[in-house]
């Protein structure tokens, strides 16, 4: 039963009843609109607590997780500094290169589940951390959720960029898929992250989804990796 409120319980997040970072109804007033018990409204709750889908706060009740609170923002990047950590690093710095609206490859058709040659936003930036480029990164959106994202809009958003897909274009992204390889830098990426052809490098291939599994996100990445390193912990 409780599987069942789950899935009721994200279809109301996927028609945007409740936005990311929005208080969701108490649990006895869920159990009253789905006509169960509050234990079973408490079990699907603290399984999308779970998922990082919820968020609950003690004295405060249960939100809609955003990529805007600070504890989140590096949920999905899982690059760290050797000595240190990202808080005393600070905010990446952010630098985009280009933001243009392209036609679908095969290859980006097939992960983002849509047709071959339907219209996507193609974007490059370089981050920088302390000042010294670290990671260059590809991303690709489909283009009709994503109409009206410009260069010009990605240099000036500060934060988090999965906050900005959410303020601004009703997307929020909740898991993501990654590969993972090394690689020698080509001429591209060494140009911006200031190497030699072929430094070791590490490639990061990314699949993000927001609710109902559904792919809106392609991020092709290659960290440097002589000041940080990637820890992923496993349960």
């Amino acid at each position: 039963m409780y599987q069942q409120i789950k899935s009721l319980l994200l279809q109301s997040l996927q028609r945007s009843e409740w936005k990311p970072g929005e208080l969701i109804p108490s649990e006895m007033e869920l159990s009253s609109r789905y006509s169960v018990s509050q234990g079973t409204v408490r079990k699907a709750i603290d399984e999308l607590a779970s998922e990082n889908i919820l968020t609950r706060k003690q004295g405060k009740g249960t939100y809609v997780a955003t990529h805007a609170e600070t504890q989140v923002q590096y949920r999905i990047l899982q690059l760290v500094p050797d000595v240190g950590d990202r808080n005393q690093e600070g905010p990446a710095g952010r630098q985009v290169l280009d933001c243009k609206k392209t036609r679908a490859s095969a290859e980006i058709a097939k992960l983002l589940q849509i047709a071959t040659g339907e219209p996507v936003i193609h974007a490059r930036r370089v981050l920088s951390f302390l000042n010294i480029p670290t990671i260059l990164e590809e991303i690709w959106l489909p283009g009709i959720p994503f109409k009206g994202l410009t260069a010009e809009r990605l240099s000036l958003h500060q934060g988090p960029l999965y906050a900005l897909f959410e303020t601004e274009f009703a997307t929020h992204m909740v898991r993501a898929t990654e590969r993972l390889r090394a690689v020698g830098a080509d001429e591209l990426s060494a140009k911006h992250l200031g190497v030699q052809i072929n430094t070791p490098l590490l490639a990061v291939e990314r699949v993000s989804y927001t609710y109902g599994e559904r792919p809106v996100e392609v991020r092709k990445a290659v960290y440097l990796t002589n000041h940080h390193h990637y820890l992923n912990e496993l349960n």
